[in-house]
């Protein structure tokens, strides 16, 4: 055979050996039960998980990123952690899909920083027993651990995942087996590989996890059951579960845990999520705040706008008065006047400036405060503005001469002075000695006149007086006439 096709048969050999590329859209596709509880890690989680780029809520679909874009290695800085793989050997796991799972486990020991200062990784291989294969502090260089996860092997039937999830908490997360104590702040995770259902109890194994500070992520391939990988992932579900349907894609995960372990600068990436303002603290780290008028909520990226008034911290003397958002204005108690500050307040004369509302007489207390009163024969009513008449001989409009005596609210009488009486028009007085001089008068008058009546009666009986004489004369003589004959 001629050299230079020997040649090119050697160099086209590599390519032909490779395994023929996924379907498109391979990886983000999901089975149906994967759909509720699965999806490309998000913001940070409980219990001291390092920083993720948050999903986009408008994707639907588990989306990985190739290795070496925009975050690949030299890009960005690993925090340190202490990182256990709980990796299901069993039978269901065909000897070629664990060499990818291998091959997934180092990928990842590649995009991060090893050493004793940095991240320490350790291994547990589980199928119905459990084998740590090597711990926290075995390797602090990124070809020994490689070389380690190379020379695993699969172990037999069985899917233990609970036991293995208990033997890593009790036997790796340890100080004697190299892991950081909690004053380190050292994070501590857990990535769980498996493709079938547990054939234990891991609900409440991996509860007590979560509780004691590991941090769970759970990756199902293939036949792994969605509502196992459930039970054992921290929250949020979202964050915390992977599904990929074949092992032959699975090995692209590993840059997704390199977004998720790294620490890049999430305020100049813009995926922070803080509502209004980022702010970077190095190393990876970022803290949101909020802008002026607004307060951090208890989930630490959105922003609610502050009650100043609430707060009592806005200077009114008086009253606060919310307006818009973080806005507020002072205004003051009734009687006094904002002052050019706009905060403080001064009392405000109502009396002199006619707004008092008092029906008659109003009166300043001071210190912008006033209360009415009444004219004398009047009395203050229950509004305290307007009046009523209390005492008419007490207005002077009685028209009584000497006394007004009061017989109530509305009524009253006239009287006299002692010497006096009371005249016919039950107001004006009289001396009782003029009365008497009238009286005397009068009686004279009454004399005068009865004296000129019996005159002048005196008169005509006398005038009569003189026919009768000659009458009864008359009668005598004949009487006598009579009595002779």
């Amino acid at each position: 055979m001629p050299r230079h096709l020997l040649r090119s048969l050697l160099l086209l050999l590599p390519l032909l050996l490779l395994p023929p590329p996924a379907a498109p859209g391979s990886l983000a596709r999901r089975s149906p039960a994967a759909l509720p509880g699965s999806r490309r890690l998000g913001t940070r989680g409980p219990a001291g998980s390092p920083g993720r780029r948050p999903a986009p809520t408008d994707a639907p679909s588990l989306r990985v990123s190739e290795p070496g874009g925009a975050r690949g290695a030299g890009v960005c800085k690993s925090r340190p952690l202490d990182l256990v793989f709980i990796i299901d050997s069993s039978r269901s796991v065909r000897p070629l899909e664990f060499t990818k799972v291998k091959t997934f486990v180092s990928q990842i020991i590649d995009t991060l920083d090893i050493g004793e200062a940095e991240t320490r990784v350790a291994v547990v291989n589980y199928a119905s027993t459990v084998k740590i294969e090597f711990n926290l502090q075995a390797y602090s260089d990124k070809q020994s651990l490689k070389q380690a996860v190379a020379r695993i092997t699969p172990l037999s039937t069985g899917t233990m995942s609970g036991l293995a999830i208990q033997t890593a908490m009790d036997e790796v997360f340890t100080v004697e087996a190299g892991a950081r104590g909690s004053n380190s702040n050292i994070p501590k995770v857990a990535i769980i590989v498996t493709d079938g259902r547990p054939q234990d109890q891991v609900n409440e194994v991996a509860a007590r996890a979560r509780a004691s500070g590991i941090e769970l992520y759970a990756v199902g391939m293939d036949r792994a059951d969605m509502e196992s990988l459930k039970m054992m992932a921290s929250e949020p579900l979202d964050d915390h579960i992977f599904y990929v349907e074949t092992y032959g894609v699975i090995e692209k995960l590993s840059s997704r845990f390199q977004e998720t372990f790294c620490a890049v600068d999430a305020c100049v990436l813009g995926t922070h999520q803080c509502q209004h303002v980022c702010i970077s603290d190095g190393e990876g780290k970022h803290h949101c705040e909020c802008s002026q008028g607004y307060t951090l909520n208890a989930d630490k990226k959105t922003c609610s706008a502050v009650d100043k008034c609430a707060l009592n911290t806005h200077g009114c003397e008086h009253i606060c008065v919310n307006d818009r958002p973080g806005s507020y204005h002072c205004e003051c108690y009734e009687g006094y006047t904002l002052n050019e500050d706009r905060k403080t307040c001064s009392a405000q004369d109502k009396c002199a400036s006619g707004t008092h509302g008092c029906q008659h007489v109003c009166v300043s207390d001071g210190a912008g405060s006033h209360h009415c009163e009444c004219y004398e024969g009047y009395t203050l009513n229950e509004d305290k503005k307007t009046c009523s008449v209390h005492n008419k001989c007490a207005l002077g409009t009685h028209g009584c001469q000497h006394i007004c005596v009061s017989d109530g609210a509305e009524s009253y009488h006239c009287d006299c002075h002692p010497g006096y009486t009371l005249n016919e028009d039950k107001k004006t007085c009289s001396a009782i000695q003029e009365v008497r001089r009238l009286i005397s008068t009068a009686d004279a008058c009454g004399c005068e006149v009865t004296l000129a009546f019996q005159e002048k009666v005196s008169s005509y009986l006398q005038r009569l007086n003189t026919p009768l004489d000659n009458i009864l004369k008359k009668l005598q003589v004949n009487e006598y006439g009579q009595v002779h004959r």
